[in-house]
């Protein structure tokens, strides 16, 4: 665990890497959030739908903006989400909801897949495995879930995640199997 200087240049750092995607992403005008259509992301690879998420020519996705959670970066078998615990993502115990762990740690560990495919594949999770490991509660300002491959094949890819605070504390990690397909998918 770092002490608390270090913890507080972290998590300056953290805040400013959010700051950067934000403007990335609305310097064209403001954030839009949607779902992207087929024709959208047809041609390009996994990497190339993420790049055109963050310069703002396809839409961030809407559970993004509903559970306070954004991706800081995307590069080939990682990603970083960074998330805000608040409120409306507690519990009745008073800490943050294990749906909330669940859903930071599928887009971190899922997407560090997606980074990986060519074009003309897509993926979906089959399996996910969390472990929550401590609370976690809205004292705490921001958290991080990154997601690393493990293996990604032609039909099955694997990857590991875990969400840390600004100090190194560990909250949560997780497994995920994903299901990797043609997209669209061929006629038979």
């Amino acid at each position: 665990m770092s002490t608390k200087p270090e913890a507080a240049a972290v998590l300056a750092q953290w805040e400013a890497d959010e700051a950067a995607v934000r403007e990335r992403i609305t310097r064209n005008g403001p954030a839009r959030y949607g779902v992207a259509t087929p024709s959208d992301v047809i041609g390009l690879t996994g990497q190339e739908i993420f790049d055109a998420m963050f310069d703002g020519k396809l839409p961030m996705p809407p559970i993004s903006e509903t559970l306070g959670f954004i991706a800081v970066e995307v590069a080939n078998g990682r990603a970083v989400f960074q998330g805000r615990p608040a409120l409306p993502y507690y519990n009745p115990l008073g800490s943050i909801h294990g749906g909330w762990f669940a859903t930071l740690l599928d887009s971190a560990v899922a997407c560090a897949i997606h980074s990986t495919l060519p074009a003309g594949r897509s993926y979906t999770t089959l399996e996910l495995k969390t472990n929550m490991v401590r609370a976690l509660t809205r004292d705490v300002p921001v958290v991080r879930a990154e997601g690393k491959v493990i293996q990604a094949g032609r039909q099955v890819g694997i990857a590991e995640g875990r969400i840390v605070g600004p100090d190194g504390t560990l909250y949560a990690h997780a497994t995920t199997t994903c299901l990797i397909f043609d997209f669209p998918p061929k006629k038979a």
